[in-house]
């Protein structure tokens, strides 16, 4: 059995989370999972052009056309110092039922709710977030009031396929509409299919459209009879169905099934390219993140490490809060130059939330935490040691938890950093890479970390022999081409001297650098940033290399890596 012996002055390994997309899969790929009742709502997703029936307060409510979570448009909110752009519209509803409100947003506080009852926000989102809450109606209630809204002085929000998902009040009526027909694809990109149906009837009106993935997963709901899907993987196969829905809250079948693979992203697989050495605040003298992506190029750092502050409660290092302390001043700093972050979870040391969380569903709600704080691109997990790389069961919990925050996610990318041997994964990592087939969890990347080989002086052969490894063991369980399985890779080094004392020279990391472009992999990283400077004779230490080098030499050279 391949072990790793990790120390304090270097690199505690973490799983980590990142944003955006898809393996390509055959089947369905499973989005977010809503109730199968119909919509409540009308114009759920102001593809109308308008926002009637919502009413804005101040007028300060108005369609725009970009950004968009689902179809061409979605609303705008300018929330201002005295008004905060409350939208809202007043549906007929049941007494004593229960009632699912969801809908995605972005932007500075962002509220969704129901007069007089429940609601819940998000603080800032820079990508569209799904809100979720549920309540029940009063014994004599007949009408709820939804709305959306913003905060003073917080600047404008968007609001996009809000859904109130339970039977509508419609006096009496319980003939659902007839099911729509002739679904078929109109066109599609590597990220987005645009579709069309034949209308369906109804005995007083249809009055929306629900487009599903996977049979269960809404999507988003129209007005008309096409809808563009957007914020999909590429190289991925998707299966849609449409539901038609009246005012009285009847949902008809499902539509006939139609099939769907996006196109190939820019250089195969998930089109996702990543150049992010870690970067870590908690120890090692950390430097300024701009000064260093000044004098490299690089733009994105992967943020070491989350774990949990207690039971299933992620924090920075198990003890600082998300947001709010040194770790967001490091983000905040890193994106106004213009970068960006993907945290790293997990590791081979520390309490770690894979054991701590009991299910995939509560582990996916502490990832989601995380994802919320920052609206994150990507997640990385590093898995690592007998608590989660060695547990089966807990291998299994964090494919599980990956798998909902990329439905729960649109365009999330997901990433698993694991150990490697020198010819490829060990037992552990190939059942990791099997499980993740067989659970549907839709990894973007797979990850191996080449180095604590337990000697060896050969850093770039060994390398290289790991990735080809990994390469073959993909195309084995996933059936992909040679292109796709390396656009599905990722190579995590160490600097300088590992903490078996191998040497990975600057030279040498060139080497793995020209080799992953030119194989085109999706990711190249290495830890860390902190100790991406000088100190020959050195050791391991947790500022310095161990070796002769020029400060940020090896994130400066991460930095050419395209893919």
């Amino acid at each position: 059995m391949f072990s790793r012996r990790k120390r304090r002055s270097s690199r505690p390994r973490l799983l980590a989370l990142i944003g955006s997309a898809a393996l390509a899969v055959a089947g369905a790929v499973a989005l977010p999972t809503t109730a199968q009742a119909a919509n409540v709502l009308s114009n759920a997703g102001f593809e109308s052009g308008s926002t009637s029936p919502w009413t804005c307060s101040g007028g300060l409510g108005s369609v725009v056309s970009s950004p968009v979570h689902g179809g061409t448009k979605a609303l705008s909110g300018a929330a201002s110092s005295s008004d905060n752009a409350k939208c809202s519209q007043t549906v007929s509803v049941q007494p004593n039922t229960a009632y699912t409100l969801s809908g995605w947003v972005r932007g500075n506080y962002v509220y969704l709710g129901v007069d007089g009852g429940a609601s819940t926000w998000t603080q800032s989102p820079t990508a569209y977030s799904q809100l979720t809450v549920q309540f029940t109606t009063g014994a004599s209630q007949t009408s709820a009031t939804i709305y959306t809204q913003g905060w003073y002085a917080q600047g404008t929000y968007y609001a996009d396929d809000i859904s109130l998902d339970g039977p509508g009040g419609g006096g009496g009526d319980t003939q659902a509409p007839t099911a729509p027909t002739a679904l078929k694809s109109t066109g599609k990109t590597s990220t987005s299919v645009s579709l069309s149906w034949t209308g369906a009837s109804d005995n007083v009106g249809v009055t929306g459209y629900d487009v599903y993935s996977g049979g269960s997963n809404k999507l988003l709901t129209v007005s008309g009879t096409s809808a563009t899907v957007s914020g999909l993987s590429p190289s991925t196969a998707y299966a849609f169905t449409v539901k038609a829905h009246d005012a009285a809250g009847n949902a008809s079948a499902a539509s006939n099934s139609v099939s769907v693979t996006t196109d190939q992203g820019s250089g195969g697989g998930t089109g996702f390219k990543q150049a992010a050495p870690y970067f870590y605040t908690g120890w090692g003298d950390p430097p300024s993140p701009a000064t260093v992506m000044n004098a490299t190029g690089v733009k994105w750092f992967t943020m070491a490490f989350v774990l949990s502050s207690g039971g299933c409660n992620p924090a920075w290092d198990g003890q600082r809060a998300l947001t709010g302390g040194q770790d967001q001043t490091a983000i905040n700093a890193i994106r106004s130059a213009g970068g960006d972050v993907v945290p790293s979870i997990g590791g081979w040391s520390g309490n770690k939330l894979g054991p701590n969380c009991s299910t995939p569903e509560a582990l996916a709600g502490a990832y989601q935490k995380v994802i919320d704080a920052y609206g994150l691109k990507a997640i990385d997990v590093d898995i690592e040691n007998s608590d989660e790389f060695e547990n089966e069961a807990v291998q299994d919990r964090i494919l599980g938890a990956l798998k909902i925050v990329k439905a729960n996610n649109p365009g999330l990318r997901t990433i698993l950093t694991f150990g490697t041997s020198t010819t490829g994964p060990t037992y552990y990592g190939n059942r990791l890479i099997e499980q993740s087939k067989a659970l549907n969890a839709d990894i973007d990347v797979f990850t191996i970390m080449p180095f604590d080989f337990g000697g060896g002086s050969d850093m770039y052969g060994s390398t290289v022999n790991a990735a080809e490894g990994l390469k073959t063991k993909l195309k084995s369980v996933f059936g992909w081409d040679d292109t796709t399985a390396y656009a599905h890779i990722g190579i995590s080094g160490m600097n300088g001297l590992s903490d078996q004392q191998e040497t990975t020279t600057p030279a040498i990391w060139t080497q793995v650098k020209d080799w992953s472009n030119s194989h085109h992999i999706a990711r190249l990283a290495f830890w860390s940033v902190n100790r991406d400077r000088p100190c020959a004779g050195g050791g391991v230490a947790e500022n310095c290399s161990g070796i002769s080098q020029d400060n940020w030499q090896f994130t400066k050279i991460t930095a050419g890596f395209t893919g």
